[in-house]
């Protein structure tokens, strides 16, 4: 692997001037003005760019890349648009086609700066392939991106209207741990710089599984160190079905079932109230933050900013594609940005706070060595152009990316110090192909969908 310095970068984090950034074996390895030029150095020119840690992003759904703009799911909330999009079409995708969905939705981000993504994937049955999983770990070696693969999955149908709606018949138990166990032993790498680790993630902590389930997932998880997610509170009918299947509260009920802790993070929890959000912080429970999806189902805006106060640390997930139509990081931080301003006014949030959010607060939830530009850390490292005329006028380069948003040209993107974008185009991956097969893809699935 080369040794690369990037010459003269404009650095977010306190860097008072342009620092020179080398890095070697996929980590950081100096820092300061003007280093001396080695030999062996590929020198790279960060003249009017700036260079951003990788974003991580927390809670994904790579299966729904080939799920976007579903018309029955348009203007639905989230109870008839699990019915109507995800859990309608995810019985007929086949491993061909997961690896399509998953190569796209890796394509995207990794164009948008995400150097990790945590997928939450769920699409597993009593006989499911294993190769239906398998293509997400390929797609993700294929791309040279770290995965964080979120094992869901259900052992019940539940009060989940998707499951209700559909004709899945669930794992038992033990099929689900045995699955896990075989992924667990074949994927998962715990070392500091890892480009694959395994989560335990029940799909919906309310909805899929009962609680003696759980409490199973959560000793299994802590017998091999492993980190924890799910769903909770998207939306108010968790807090229903909480109170009126076991006469508690969603988050009461969350820990009477050993899912709170410092290992585990739950997506969206929008519905969070003050009591929540007492005990979330008590525990160290954290949050993927997804706002674009919440705001298209129609869900709420999650109490981030509220959170946050009580020490709560915020990260971002850019949630499935077929209820955001997008997987751009990029896009989720801008809204992320702006969206607490508009309800508690311009100091609700700033743009390093949001970073922050989107970089080094992912990093440390998944117990990874990066989401810093610092010696020692991954060299997950983003470099975007600030070329085009959309940024000529901006006064604050350093925040130029969050502040425009999308589009962005990434000159230069790094995972463990191996290139994966230059100049825009994902390396290893031909965009008109890619057009091409997702097209195939899409239109494999309706008929699939439609002779069911």
């Amino acid at each position: 692997m080369p040794q690369y310095l990037i010459r003269k970068a404009q650095a977010v984090f306190g860097y008072s001037s342009t620092q020179d950034i080398r890095f070697k074996n996929g980590v950081i390895t100096d820092i300061g003005e003007s280093l001396t030029v080695h030999a062996d150095d590929v020198q790279i020119d960060a003249s009017n760019c700036v260079l951003y840690p990788g974003f991580i992003n927390t809670h994904h759904h790579l299966a729904q890349s080939i799920l976007k703009g579903i018309p029955a799911g348009l203007n639905q909330g989230l109870g008839e648009w699990l019915v109507s999009v995800p859990y309608r079409f995810w019985p007929h995708i086949t491993p061909d086609l997961m690896y399509v969905a998953a190569k796209l939705g890796l394509y995207e981000q990794l164009r948008s700066g995400v150097t990790t993504c945590a997928d939450h994937h769920y699409l597993y049955h009593s006989t499911t392939s294993p190769e239906l999983e398998d293509a997400v770990w390929r797609a993700a070696d294929d791309l040279g991106i770290k995965l964080v693969l979120c094992r869901g999955g259900a052992t019940t149908q539940g009060s989940h209207k998707g499951m209700q709606g559909s004709k899945i018949v669930p794992e038992t138990l033990s099929l689900s741990l045995d699955r896990l166990d075989a992924s667990y032993k074949h994927y998962h790498d715990d070392s500091p710089f890892s480009m694959r680790r395994l989560v335990v993630a029940p799909t919906s902590l309310i909805h899929t599984s009962p609680a003696e389930d759980l409490k199973v997932y959560a000793q299994w998880a802590k017998d091999r160190q492993l980190k924890r997610h799910s769903h909770l509170l998207e939306v108010s009918f968790d807090e229903e079905m909480a109170q009126q299947r076991f006469g508690m509260g969603a988050i009461d009920y969350a820990a009477h079932c050993d899912w709170l802790g410092e290992d585990v993070w739950f997506a969206h929890l929008v519905k969070a109230d003050h009591n929540a959000i007492k005990l979330l912080a008590q525990t160290k429970t954290r949050i993927a933050h997804c706002p674009t999806s919440n705001c298209r189902l129609g869900s709420g805006v999650a109490p981030a900013i509220a959170m946050e106060k009580t020490g709560i640390p915020i990260t971002v997930g850019v949630d499935g594609s077929a209820s955001s139509e997008s997987a751009s990081m990029l896009q989720e931080l801008n809204l992320a940005w702006l969206l607490h301003r508009s309800q508690g006014g311009p100091e609700a949030t700033n743009v390093n706070q949001i970073i922050h959010w989107g970089t080094s607060n992912g990093a440390d939830l998944l117990g990874l060595i990066t989401g810093r530009i610092e010696v020692g850390y991954a060299a997950d490292l983003v470099l975007y152009s600030l070329d085009a005329p959309r940024f000529a006028g901006v006064h604050s380069p350093l925040e130029a990316p969050i502040l425009c948003g999308e589009p962005a040209l990434i000159k230069h993107s790094f995972i463990n110090g191996k290139q994966v974008v230059e100049n825009g185009n994902v390396l290893g991956v031909d965009g008109d192909e890619l057009v091409q097969e997702v097209r195939s893809a899409v239109l494999t699935l309706l008929e699939r969908e439609a002779s069911f």
